[in-house]
C-alpha cells in the first residue's frame, strides 16, 4: 500500500490548477473559506488540522489526507497526535477508517522524513 504522499500532493496541486483557472470565483471563495476556518482562534491551527485529518479519514479522501497531514506536520503535529486522531476516526468510522488510518500514518511518516531531509 505504498504511495508517495509528498509527490501525490504536488501532482494533485498541478491537477487542481485547471479547476482554479476554470472557476476562479468559486475557487477563490473556497480559498477564503479555508483561510477563515484554519486561522488561529479558540482552537489552534494544528488541532484544526488534526480535526480535518479525522474527517478526511472518515470521508475516505486521499487528497484531503495528503494536504492536511502535510499541513499538520508543518504545524508540528507528532506521530502520537496523528495516531490518536486515527484512533478517533476508526472509532467513528469503523473498518474503512482503519484502512485510511494506515494510509494516513504512512503519509505522516513520509512528510516528516521529507521535512527532515
Amino acid at each position: 500500500m505504498y504511495k508517495d504522499w509528498p509527490q501525490y500532493t504536488k501532482d494533485l496541486s498541478g491537477a487542481m490548477q485547471s479547476c482554479r483557472e476554470g472557476i476562479p470565483e468559486t475557487w477563490g471563495a473556497f480559498s477564503k473559506l479555508a483561510s477563515a476556518a484554519t486561522k488561529d482562534g479558540a482552537i489552534d491551527p494544528k488541532t484544526k488540522e488534526l480535526i480535518a485529518i479525522g474527517i478526511a479519514i472518515a470521508m475516505r479522501c486521499d487528497g484531503c489526507v495528503a494536504f492536511h497531514v502535510r499541513t499538520a506536520v508543518r504545524h508540528g503535529a507528532t506521530r502520537e497526535e496523528i495516531l490518536e486522531t486515527i484512533g478517533m476516526a476508526v472509532y467513528m468510522g469503523g473498518g474503512p477508517s482503519s484502512v485510511y488510518g494506515a494510509m494516513t500514518l504512512e503519509a505522516y511518516d513520509q512528510f516528516v522524513a521529507a521535512q527532515k531531509g
